[in-house]
This record gives C-alpha cells, structure tokens and sequence, in this order.
C-alpha cells in the first residue's frame, strides 16, 4: 500500500481526537502579491464523551482575498475547508479539489450553497479519504482569458493553485470540480492541461455547448474564442484522467450534457439523477461528487 495514503490515514486518526472550537486566526500567505485577510472557523460536532465511540472530524473553514494581476480593479476573494489537525501538530500535505463556481456566483457558494465544509466532515466521519476544498472569485468570465482584459483560468493556475501550495497543499494531487459555467471551467482546464498535478475532475450540470451561435456573446467573444476553448473538440484529452459528469434530469443543459458524455474516451463516473439546475441538486450529489475526488486523490 502506498506509504503516503498510510499517513493520511494516520493523520485522519489524530485529528478524530479533537474537540471542536471557535477560533479566530490571522494567517499569511507566503505567496507573493497575495496578501489575504481571512478568518477561520471550525465546523462539525464537539467530540462524544462516550469512550467507545470516535469523534467526529473537525473541519476548519478559511476565506481571505488579494489583488489579482488577472482581474485587474476587483478584489478576488477566496474560500477554504479543510480537517482541523491537533494543536501543535504539523499541517499535513493534503490533496486539494479546487472548486469553479457558476454564473453570477462567486467563492462563497462552495461553503453556503454546496455546504461543502459539512459535506466534507461528513465524508471523513464516514473515512472517506482526507482532502481540503478551495474556491476562488472568477467573476463571470467563463474561466478563461477573454477580450475584456480578464483571464480567471490564468489568476487560478498562475496565482491562487501556488497560493495553495504555500499553504501545505499537495499540488501533485490537485482535484477540479465546478458546476454549470464553473463545470465548463473545470473540464476546459483539466482538458488543456495548464495546471499541472491534476488527478481528477467532476463537472456538476456544466454548461457545454457542441456547436458557437451569437447567443453565447457573455460565454465567447466570437467564433474565435469558442474554437479556442471548445470542450467538445478537447474531450480526446481526458482520455487518462478520471472524470465524473453528473447532471439533474429536469436541467435545461441535459440533452447537451448527453452528448458531451457520450463522445468522451473510456469510461465516466455519475450521470443523471432526478432534480433541476439549482443548490438543492448539487447538495444532494456532493456526498458522490467527494467520494470521487476523495478516491483518485489519495
């Protein structure tokens, strides 16, 4: 068994010996430019007196922001859960799943619309593999570089993913997950390969298109830039790289979610499930959604 995977069980272990508190923490990133102000607070339920029993995992909730090189005039803000380690013990190098929000969202959907620090408390009391989740502001830029000066995949692989790796987290195993235009993000990034260490992606009802029409003017600046960054076209490239792609069957994007599924090489994990392109869906499916990342990211 690989040695690595034995020590995050080990540090799973540890950490279900914490209790739970409120805290307040001041952190620096080590990252240049970046200078977050962040707070912290843990989640999950105090540890159970009864001595047969473990306790839960705690999973401690950051966010910060900085002045991004790639969104120039706006503040670019970010979100962070990850399992709370015992006091005085090393932070341990763990995988992270970088999150993609979705159209007129922004960072904080990952911890108030997905509720994924208690989504991910819940996947480790059930030893689901530990990892920590991430989201950043991409604005409405469809995650890549666009006309308007704008380029979010660039501020997430040029200066939030090292930001990450400052902080302790393993950019050898990174997990890409988003949903509708942050699930295109996501699949458009792990196909073009820009970020190096990816070892998974999950796209939630994610908003694909097979073919440009002059509709698409706020996701594309023209035919041009939907040739540049046409997922259908790239799919050939996640031949290698587990993917998971799930959609509600009530989504107005199903039938094209159908097609892109269908055209992708070797198999692909989720599917369709009753529910609509909205929170309720996405919070339903994140217990599977973590599974998956949990298990490839090990």
């Amino acid at each position: 068994m690989d040695p690595s995977v034995l020590s995050r069980r080990r540090l799973l272990q540890l950490a279900a010996t914490v209790s739970t508190g409120v805290s307040t923490a001041a952190l620096t990133a080590c990252t240049a430019g970046l200078t977050p102000v962040e707070t912290d607070s843990p989640t999950g339920p105090a540890a159970d007196p009864a001595p047969a029993r473990p306790a839960p995992v705690a999973v401690r909730t950051s966010t910060g922001q900085f002045v991004s090189a790639y969104r120039p005039g706006v503040a670019t803000h970010w979100s962070l859960a990850a399992p709370e380690m015992p006091p005085g013990s090393a932070q341990p190098e763990l995988p992270v799943a970088i999150f993609l929000h979705g159209l007129g969202s922004d960072h904080s959907a990952l911890l108030q619309g997905l509720a994924a620090d208690e989504a991910l408390r819940r996947h480790l009391d059930a030893g689901g593999a530990p990892m920590a989740l991430a989201a950043v502001d991409g604005g409405d830029n469809w995650w890549h570089a666009r006309a308007n000066g704008t380029d979010t995949q660039a501020m997430l692989v040029q200066e939030f993913a090292p930001f990450l790796g400052q902080r302790g987290y393993d950019l050898g195993s990174i997990g890409l997950f988003g949903l509708s235009m942050g699930g295109f993000g996501s699949l458009l990034l792990a196909s073009q390969g820009r970020l190096p260490g990816v070892r998974a992606v999950a796209a939630m009802s994610p908003a694909v298109w097979d073919n440009y029409d002059s509709g698409m003017e706020g996701a594309f600046d023209g035919p041009a830039d939907f040739a540049a960054n046409d997922v259908f076209a790239l799919r050939p490239r996640l031949a290698a790289l587990p993917t998971r792609i799930d959609c509600g069957t009530g989504d107005e994007l199903a039938a094209t979610v159908r097609a892109y599924r269908a055209g992708l090489p070797g198999p692909v994990e989720g599917g369709f499930q009753p529910g609509g392109h909205n929170d309720s869906y996405w919070r339903s499916i994140m217990p599977d959604v973590l599974a998956f990342l949990g298990r490839h990211l090990a």
